[in-house]
């Protein structure tokens, strides 16, 4: 069928100009039936649609092409394959036709397929204080000179679209724990309710319809901010859509170009900024002659108030070797040498690790991240020392160890003494009954008076924990002497002269 363009021009030539269906079949190039179709119609344009497509190679084969359609839609996206490789699998079958009849098949299976899974939304309404969305996404940032992947915390307030982003090296559980308390305190409320898809760290199980089994402590985070956790349907991201989309707005605006920073505080302190000065920035969706952040100003009253940190660990039991040291997460911590023989409990926080035993902490360490690292606290190993002070010069948990000023110049000149090493044992094991500093104090006061040996040092520790001398009697007016008397020995001498 011809273009429009021919459609207009013989409508012109005749309606306009007057001229007859033979001289425009002449000029034109066309024939009398189309001209006389469109001069009937009245049309001023004609789509074709075959009603029935002729199939003289595929038709046989339709029933077992669309099952290699199905199959390899089926597939995850790295294993699919090419529609060559699917014209291939069906040559190998016997299958004689051409690849454009394939090609075509194909497309209009894809149209059909379209068409039966599409799906509508209905836009959603929240009040203020209502609920909010949380998700994960992955960046590539600059660390201190070195590419990381980071695992970023996206929290969005569903009425004013307020956002808070933050960066983690992991997506573990005590993660979980910070973003939420970090987000609340930068909101300083939180909402009713929490969208979550079915993350392994809040969901144990998936029950029917939106019933959850959640895990325990997600739970008691939950009830410590009065939030009630609602989790999406299986492949259903529409459900929490604004965070979503948060996501690819943050990684556009926020991410890229790659940033540059030297510490995840950096990163982070970094990353509020950038969320204050966007919602500053950015129109509200709905409301469009108000910013995000006023928006946000208004919804503040209606949220929950902050109800302070949560004790947000995940804790793990562990049993300490016979070198103080428990393994947690790919490192090594230290513990207190009298925590050796009976497990620890691991508390991991999104910055620290706490060790505990009998409720007592006997360790605690900032967290490492990365593989095959040891943290030490020297002064863990002090009452080890007390048995083998010769560890002191070659110990692993020494070496680089900076004692603050007074201990350490008492350090540097025992190093020169025949028994040395036994001394700094003595006066750091100290620190452990006295406190560090009282042991610094008498350090300080020793190295004053031009001595440095342990035992002047736990002599002046020894003093200063005598009591002092007792309160003076305050004496009333009334029974004060008028004449107080006066230790005079010269009294005997003239006593003495008296006498002779």
């Amino acid at each position: 069928m011809k273009g429009v363009d021919t459609i207009a021009r013989v409508r012109r030539e005749f309606y306009v100009r007057g001229r007859s269906i033979k001289e425009i079949c002449r000029e034109l190039h066309v024939s009398r039936n189309t001209v006389r179709k469109i001069l009937r119609s009245g049309e001023t344009a004609f789509v074709y649609e075959r009603s029935v497509q002729p199939q003289p190679k595929v038709g046989p084969w339709k029933d077992e092409l669309d099952r290699l359609l199905a199959v390899n839609a089926g597939r995850a996206s790295r294993e699919r394959l090419t529609l060559i490789r699917v014209f291939e699998e069906l040559r190998g079958l016997g299958y004689e036709g051409g690849y454009d009849a394939v090609r075509r098949y194909a497309a209009g299976w894809q149209r059909e397929r379209s068409a039966a899974t599409a799906a509508a939304f209905v836009p959603l309404s929240f009040a203020p204080g209502e609920a909010y969305q949380f998700d994960w996404s992955h960046e590539v940032v600059l660390i201190a000179g070195v590419t990381v992947t980071v695992k970023v915390a996206h929290v969005r307030l569903c009425h004013s679209r307020m956002l808070f982003v933050r960066a983690y090296p992991r997506e573990s559980q005590e993660m979980v724990f910070d973003a939420h308390d970090r987000a609340f305190a930068f909101f300083r409320g939180a909402c009713t309710r929490g969208i979550y898809d079915n993350m392994k760290t809040a969901v144990d199980a998936i029950l029917v319809g939106k019933a959850r089994d959640y895990n325990r402590r997600f739970q008691q985070m939950c009830g410590h901010y009065l939030v009630e956790p609602v989790a999406c349907t299986p492949a259903s991201g529409w459900e929490k859509g604004q965070v979503e989309n948060q996501v690819g707005t943050v990684r556009q605006r926020f991410f890229s170009p790659r940033v540059r920073v030297r510490s995840y505080e950096e990163l982070n302190a970094w990353l509020v900024d950038r969320c204050v000065a966007w919602a500053k920035a950015q129109p509200h969706p709905e409301v469009r002659d108000r910013t995000i952040w006023e928006m946000f100003e208004a919804e503040r009253p209606s949220l929950v108030p902050y109800a302070g940190p949560f004790d947000g660990f995940h804790a793990t039991p562990v049993s300490p070797s016979k070198t103080c040291l428990v393994r947690f997460d790919n490192n090594k911590y230290s513990v207190m040498a009298s925590a050796v023989g009976r497990p620890v409990e691991v508390r991991a926080y999104a910055d620290r690790i706490e060790l505990r035993q009998d409720g007592r902490v006997v360790g605690q360490h900032p967290r490492v991240f990365g593989r095959g690292q040891t943290v030490y606290d020297p002064w863990h190993y002090v009452p080890v020392l007390a048995r083998k002070p010769g560890a002191l010069r070659n110990g692993a948990p020494f070496q680089d160890w900076v004692l603050p000023g007074a201990l350490e110049r008492v350090r540097r000149k025992l190093k020169a003494a025949p028994d040395g090493d036994r001394q700094m044992v003595e006066v750091l094991g100290a620190v452990l009954t006295d406190g560090l500093p009282a042991v610094e104090a008498a350090c300080a006061e020793a190295l004053r008076e031009g001595v440095h040996s342990a035992d002047v040092i736990l002599n002046i520790l020894s003093r200063r924990r005598d009591p002092g001398p007792p309160a003076t009697i305050m004496t009333p007016e009334a029974l004060r002497l008028r004449h107080e008397p006066a230790a005079d020995c010269a009294r005997y001498d003239s006593l003495r002269r008296a006498s002779g």
